[in-house]
């Protein structure tokens, strides 16, 4: 692990927290369900292209089914 996959870790959590947090607010499992994804994938995604990639269309994908 390297310094890059850290912070993009860091901040894909911090992401993740965000829609975790409106999703149970607001009552939507797509939001919710993202955010928990965001909080999980780092510990698994170990290259740092591969985390951005899969970080970014996790935090897509609640547009694009909201849409």
């Amino acid at each position: 692990m390297n310094e890059a996959t850290l912070l993009w870790g860091m901040f894909f959590g911090a992401i993740g927290g965000g829609y975790f947090i409106y999703g149970k607010k607001q009552k939507k499992a797509v939001s919710l369900g993202c955010g928990v994804a965001l909080f999980i994938f780092p510990y698994v995604v170990t290259g740092t292209w591969p985390m951005v990639i899969t970080g970014s269309i996790l935090m897509i994908v609640p547009w694009v089914i909201r849409r």
